[in-house]
């Protein structure tokens, strides 16, 4: 597909954090973007703003008249339904629709592509790669599944800087989800993880792991992998094993804290390094040595790389300081599997190893909840104190016997149940000194209520 000769595109659940990147990019080289969500959200929102054409309405008469003629381009992302409406008509008109990650497979074969996959930690690996590039003034287009602090934005395409490679440079965050990943033929692929996930996809841990050895032989030849010492993967390309073992060839160790950083030393060839890490957490040291690594190999400056890794922000909803004074510290994370709780409790644990960790989560997914409700106990025990909210069912309908009491039950601590609505009026009356808010569903409507509720105890 020519997207040179494409002049309008439709979006099947256009305010979707990766749906949207693809919409910006569109929008830019000259494609008239229409598009249909469930609900109007910030997204959404903000590309109304831009120039974009969205309706929530499930309705065939909305759809553009220049699409039902096949003059354009469809794309969908999993979350819709095959029930869907507006989806069934395009396909009875036996219009073809692309998956999210098709298109992004589509624009990747034109580039030099650094794909980014793992069931944790590739969004802030790639924030953090388009952050490097960005601070050294070379030209890139990146599409990433949160919002990059520095960047304020899920989709970048810079186009006033360095022609580093002589060709386009693209960042992209790979999904594992429905093996989306696997449309995406990379020149630098990494992985920060293989962990169980999406079993309601998969079906077995082995078949996630097969899942992205596949992602990993679908390199481009002379491509180059970079992976996760924990994954086991290896490449019939060149590949770079990263971690904290002597026996990785790109490796970090002397983790210290300090003022809370975290400084750490890197090591890969003849390079040795003391990194001080602008974004907290000892998974974060791990993410910062991949995409450290990558930028080593695409060329860069050894000193700008770390130079820009002191500068990184982060990522919204990735170890974000919601509130922060003397007294007081709310953090806010997306933490929704056992090990990023995991992570990300123990990391906080180490900048305030003196207080009280107080933490709310929401499960997310039944399947989820009830696959790894052994580990998710034993994370959550790592908080002094945890407020547990109903499960977020996002796609999925209840399934019996899985719920946040049937989670509580298994803590060795007392956890408390509770809504959203309670959460606020709890907070209202008491005041955790570290308080973690934990989740991937729509617990961050609470980010805003709680900021308002701890700047009113200082003012």
């Amino acid at each position: 597909m020519n997207l040179n000769k494409i002049h309008i595109a439709y979006f099947l659940g256009i305010g979707g954090i990766g749906m949207s990147a693809i919409a910006r990019y569109f929008k830019s080289i000259g494609i008239e973007v229409h598009g249909y969500d469930k609900t109007r959200n910030d997204f959404t929102r903000q590309l109304e703003n831009e120039g974009f054409f969205i309706h929530y309405d499930e309705q065939i008469n909305l759809i553009p008249e220049a699409i039902l003629r096949g003059e354009g381009i469809v794309i969908y992302t999993p979350a819709i339904p095959a029930s869907h409406l507006e989806k069934i008509h395009i396909q009875n008109l036996n219009i073809r629709i692309y998956k999210r990650a098709e298109v992004l497979g589509i624009i990747s074969q034109q580039t030099f592509t650094i794909a980014v996959a793992g069931t944790h930690g590739k969004t802030t690996t790639s924030c953090l790669i388009a952050h490097i590039l960005n601070e050294n003034n070379i030209n890139f287009i990146a599409f990433l599944g949160g919002i990059s602090t520095n960047l304020n934005s899920n989709y970048i395409h810079k186009t006033d800087g360095i022609d580093f490679l002589n060709q386009p440079i693209m960042v992209v965050e790979a999904d594992e989800y429905d093996r989306s990943f696997l449309h995406l033929k990379p020149d630098i692929a990494i992985v920060t993880s293989t962990d169980a996930d999406h079993l309601d996809i998969y079906g077995e841990t082995s078949e996630v792991k097969k899942s992205f050895q596949e992602f990993v032989n679908g390199i481009k030849k002379n491509g180059i992998a970079i992976l996760n010492e924990k994954t086991e993967l290896t490449s019939v390309e060149s590949q770079i094993i990263y971690g904290k073992n002597e026996y990785c060839q790109a490796r970090y160790n002397q983790i210290a804290v300090k003022d809370f950083e975290f400084i750490f030393d890197y090591h890969f060839e003849s390079f040795i390094s003391k990194i001080t890490n602008g974004l907290p957490g000892f998974h974060n040291v791990e993410n910062a040595t991949a995409a450290i690594t990558a930028c080593l190999n695409v060329g860069l400056d050894f000193k700008q790389i770390i130079d820009a890794c002191h500068s990184f922000l982060g990522v919204k909803r990735r170890f974000e300081f919601v509130f922060k004074d003397q007294n007081f510290v709310v953090i806010d994370d997306y933490a929704h599997h056992p090990t990023e709780l995991t992570s990300f409790i123990t990391s906080v644990k180490e900048l305030y190893p003196n207080q009280k960790i107080t933490g709310i989560f929401q499960p997310h997914l039944f399947s989820r909840t009830r696959d790894f409700a052994e580990d998710f106990a034993i994370a959550l025990d790592l908080l002094d104190e945890c407020w547990l909210l109903n499960i977020y069912p996002a796609r999925e309908l209840p399934i019996e016997g899985v719920n946040s009491e049937m989670l509580a039950l298994k803590m060795r601590k007392n956890a408390l149940i509770t809504s959203k609505e309670n959460v606020i009026k709890k907070l209202n009356k008491e005041k955790p000194e570290v308080l973690l808010i934990m989740g991937a569903g729509d617990i961050d409507q609470l980010i805003q209520p709680i900021k308002s509720i701890y700047h009113e105890t200082i003012y």
